[in-house]
């Protein structure tokens, strides 16, 4: 393992201790387990979610749920593993009975999602649902209307610094309540290639 990686691992190990250990917000009185995320954090690819839901909560890992299973049945289907990406949520404790996350809980959990991205590094970030992608855009100074209006476009942008990509899409638990929405988010998983292509030319 190169120095840098080793650094990486250890910081990302520090911020799993630090959100463990947060009070922040009230959401750590109901959780059972924090989820800071999961993958490789040498990835180019990062996919945020929006919080954890019952699946989450109880093993600590991100999508593992039925929207877990279903990210996982579209990512396979555009030739992604998900080793090879790095999936993580904007808010680290699931809400209660999986309500929204809101506005104060964004604003208490945001440092610890930007410091993760500071570590990858990504090039190419894909949100997942309308509360990753209207922070992400705001952060990288897109206009946000609303997840309809972005679904399934590329944007480039300055994020913390860093140039991305950045891919929005519909959280798959949409998919699961409307089945139409899957061949949406299906359109949006397989830009990736393109934008792979794209990073591959310079």
């Amino acid at each position: 393992m190169s120095l840098e990686k080793s650094q990486n691992f250890e910081a990302m190990e520090k911020l799993r201790l630090e959100v463990k250990n947060c009070r922040k917000c009230d959401l750590w009185r109901h959780r059972r387990n924090p989820v800071l995320g999961d993958g490789n954090i040498n990835a180019s690819i990062v996919f945020i979610g929006e919080a954890p839901g019952y699946w989450e909560d109880v093993k600590g890992l991100p999508f593992v749920g039925a929207a877990g299973k279903l990210l996982d049945e579209i990512l396979g289907k555009a030739g992604i593993k998900r080793s090879e990406v790095y999936i993580t949520n904007i808010v680290k404790c699931r809400p209660p009975e999986n309500r929204d996350p809101n506005e104060r809980e964004i604003e208490a959990c945001h440092t610890y999602l930007d410091r993760q991205l500071n570590l990858i590094k990504p090039e190419i970030i894909v949100t997942l649902g309308r509360h990753s992608t209207s922070y992400i855009f705001s952060k990288a100074g897109i206009k946000f209307t609303s997840i309809s209006e972005v679904q399934g476009k590329i944007y480039r942008a300055k994020f913390l610094g860093m140039n991305v990509y950045v891919i929005a899409s519909y959280h798959p638990a949409a998919a699961l309540y409307n089945i139409k929405l899957r061949g949406e988010i299906e359109k949006a998983i397989k830009l990736i290639n393109e934008v792979k292509s794209e990073l591959e030319k310079h």
